[in-house]
């Protein structure tokens, strides 16, 4: 399921933004597999993995930004860079 959920993710932004990862790590196997597009980093987790590493811990200090549109193209969220948030 994480390698059809990742798949899937690469499409799309493929399809969206006529991107492809720059870079790919992990594998299915080992319950984590990451899809770095440069600017946006993609991490697929299995739920065992996920508790492990627990990200929101790394990143409890980074300010959260919440995104109501999943199909937003990337110019429509540049304010976010721009004031900060």
């Amino acid at each position: 399921m994480l390698k059809t959920v990742l798949e899937h993710v690469e499409q799309q932004v493929k399809e969206r933004f006529g991107r492809g990862p720059r870079r790919r790590e992990g594998t299915k196997d080992t319950g984590w597999m990451i899809l770095d597009f440069g600017d946006v980093v993609f991490h697929g987790f299995v739920a065992e993995q996920r508790e492990f590493y627990n990200l929101e811990r790394l990143w409890a200090d980074a300010p959260q930004v919440e995104f109501t549109d999943a199909g937003a193209p990337p110019e429509a969220l540049a304010h976010v860079e721009a004031s900060g948030e």
